[in-house]
């Protein structure tokens, strides 16, 4: 597995802070909104745009979501507001908003389709009501993917939590997250939490439905990136490098900018 006897978090925390606020700076918005799910990588976005002293506003969207998941994202805002005066906090339960979307729409025949796409419609409902939020304060929707998820198994939502306007953590493993947010004292009850999406209403985590977890699918990342292929492997490594593989290449549909058709110039 991956080391990371490297690891400079204050360096990388400041590197990032000032990137945030530079970024800010130029767009002449007047800070950040984050959606706040009670998990780390949202926990260690929002910490990195509070520090840049610019107003920074955490949102909650509750769609049937786990009590955990609540208590943890709103202990998490409380003891950001405590330390951050620049921080303020909203909630829109999205309950009904999706209840009602759901008991207009038609239903495929197979339940797991269903399911799944009812799933995706939480996260885009979530990113236009974080939208909304960044359009009335002047504000950057900042994105909470990490490495991982953004470019190497496409495990997030086209146009959900992938709708964002910047991604500070994007270029960290979720290794590097847990590291980064130690180094923050982000609360332990969210850096202990196994990570899930929270898009399904149950308690199954992201390596239930990714059939691994972050840490194999970090060396998978650094495998592939070298070359290797599931032949190389033997056991759980090839297990996991398929699985890797397999997810890499469906999801290729997020990760690659949308496709143009571009008409010849003598048919123009």
């Amino acid at each position: 597995m991956p080391t990371h006897t490297n690891f400079q978090a204050e360096a990388i925390n400041d590197h990032i802070v000032n990137w945030l606020r530079a970024y800010a700076t130029n767009a002449k918005v007047k800070g950040f909104v984050v959606g706040i799910s009670g998990g780390i990588d949202s926990a260690l976005t929002s910490t990195l745009c509070a520090q840049t002293g610019l107003p920074t506003l955490c949102v909650q969207m509750p769609i049937h979501q786990a009590a955990s998941h609540v208590s943890r994202a709103t202990e998490h805002i409380k003891l950001l507001k405590e330390r951050f005066s620049n921080v303020s906090s909203a909630e829109a339960n999205l309950t009904q908003v999706f209840d009602d979307f759901k008991n207009l729409m038609p239903q495929s025949s197979d339940q797991h389709t269903t399911d799944l796409t009812l799933a995706n419609t939480r996260a885009r409902l979530r990113m236009t009501t974080l939208y909304y939020y960044a359009g009335i304060n002047h504000a950057l929707v900042a994105g909470t993917g990490n490495k991982v998820e953004d470019f190497g198994v496409g495990f997030y939502t086209k146009y959900g939590d992938g709708g964002v306007d910047l991604s500070p953590i994007a270029d960290l493993t979720k290794t590097e997250v847990r590291l980064l947010a130690g180094y923050l004292a982000v609360h332990d009850a969210i850096i202990t939490a196994a990570p899930t999406d929270g898009l399904f209403g149950d308690d199954r985590s992201d390596e239930d439905q990714l059939g691994a977890s972050y840490e194999e699918l970090e060396w998978a990342m650094e495998e592939n990136d070298k070359g290797k292929n599931a032949d190389d492997f033997e056991g759980r490594q090839k297990e996991v490098f398929a699985i890797y593989k397999r997810l890499n290449t469906i999801n290729q549909h997020k990760m690659q900018p949308i496709p143009v058709c571009e008409i010849p110039l003598n048919l123009k």
